[in-house]
């Protein structure tokens, strides 16, 4: 293989989707890799490259608004997609503001479709 498979990261507390997301990625010829929990996320970012975030807001320990705002402020330069079920305006709002690039509601969106999402924004990078 000659191009590095671009990485991943899956911030999901729902496990069975974050492996879901993790093999669809896989199988799409991306790196995945996955962590259930906001606090995780960062520590995860701070000590390894990824390419893009794949970020849910509601998660524990810490949240996805919590991640937008730590990666902010430890300039942290990471595109970021929301997976969430929030579907309020002003969720929408606050993640574009904190720096997401793309927001979709996971429970309208296929798998398939999530796939589409990660492949247009890193060919925006």
């Amino acid at each position: 293989m000659s191009k590095q498979a671009k990485k991943i990261l899956i911030a999901e507390d729902e496990r069975a989707m974050a492996k879901a997301l993790e093999l669809k990625l896989r199988s799409s010829g991306f790196d995945a890799k996955s962590v259930f929990n906001g606090e995780d996320a960062v520590k995860e970012l701070e000590k390894e490259h990824y390419d893009l975030l794949l970020l849910d807001i509601m998660m524990p320990i810490k949240d996805g608004f919590f991640v937008l705002e730590e990666i902010k402020n430890k300039n942290i330069k990471i595109p970021v997609i929301i997976s969430s079920n929030l579907s309020q305006e002003e969720d929408v709002k606050k993640a574009k503001n904190l720096g997401a690039i793309d927001y979709f509601i996971k429970s309208n969106t296929p798998i398939a479709s999530v796939i589409e999402h990660v492949k247009n924004a890193l060919k925006m990078k």
